[in-house]
């Protein structure tokens, strides 16, 4: 397919926006290529100004800090996903083959055959994500970015995906709640199996074991002859 997407996102998130020109193409690309190999923590300005042979002032042209840049990579992560679920699901009625195709684009085990984006290697771009995604709302101003819609295409992605688990099972309680849970534990359950292995029950380095298991904690919700035991006061 000969698609072309042009992923715009909100003008707070950056200085001048770096789809704009080369220079700030580089920046992008650089940044998650540095992100990934340093850590966010060790992730500096300077060392991305070195990484590009350009002037650290160059990158500040861009980006008032390097939590903004972060925000800015998260958040294309999040509206590249809900493209990608847009466009596939178009033609599609049933569902369960909806819903799993939200986990295997989670999972990254979905080929992009609709967006260009040469210079953002969506691979490594994922891995910064499993990595780093919840330090951009681990933080004590969350609540002005929240007013200033920093977060909107993560909701979007998580409203979309609560709107096919309603799809399933309409009288659902909690769809938000469950497609924003998916969307984390896709993302700690992939981190866990790499990193802390002795975290989840998967004896060898498989996503489809990840996969396996978030099917079955997302159908266990949502059947409709799912019953729980009465909550014991408190």
């Amino acid at each position: 397919m000969n698609w072309q997407l042009q992923i715009k996102l909100n003008d707070e998130l950056f200085l001048r926006d770096p789809e704009s020109s080369d220079l700030g193409k580089r920046i992008i690309k650089h940044g998650i290529e540095l992100i990934q190999e340093l850590g966010f923590e060790d992730f500096t300005f300077k060392k991305l100004a070195q990484r590009m042979s350009t002037n650290e002032s160059s990158v500040y042209r861009y980006f008032e800090n390097k939590h903004r840049l972060l925000l800015y990579l998260i958040d294309w992560y999040w509206r590249w996903i809900e493209y990608q679920l847009f466009i596939r699901t178009q033609n599609m009625t049933d569902p369960v083959l909806k819903l799993d195709l939200v986990i295997r684009l989670l999972l990254l085990q979905v080929k992009d055959e609709f967006t260009t984006y040469e210079h953002i290697d969506k691979a490594l771009l994922h891995q910064v994500v499993l990595k780093e995604a919840s330090k951009v709302y681990l933080t004590h101003h969350v609540t002005d970015d929240n007013k200033k819609m920093l977060f909107k295409p993560y909701k979007d992605l998580c409203a979309r995906i609560a709107q096919i688990i309603l799809e399933f099972n309409p009288t659902y309680k909690y769809p938000r709640s469950l497609s924003s849970t998916l969307i984390e534990m896709a993302h700690y359950q992939h981190f866990f199996m790499l990193h802390l292995p002795s975290l989840t029950d998967f004896e060898e380095k498989d996503e489809q074991q990840v996969f396996a298991y978030l099917r079955h904690m997302v159908y266990s919700c949502i059947q409709n002859n799912s019953t729980l035991p009465p909550a014991n006061e408190a």
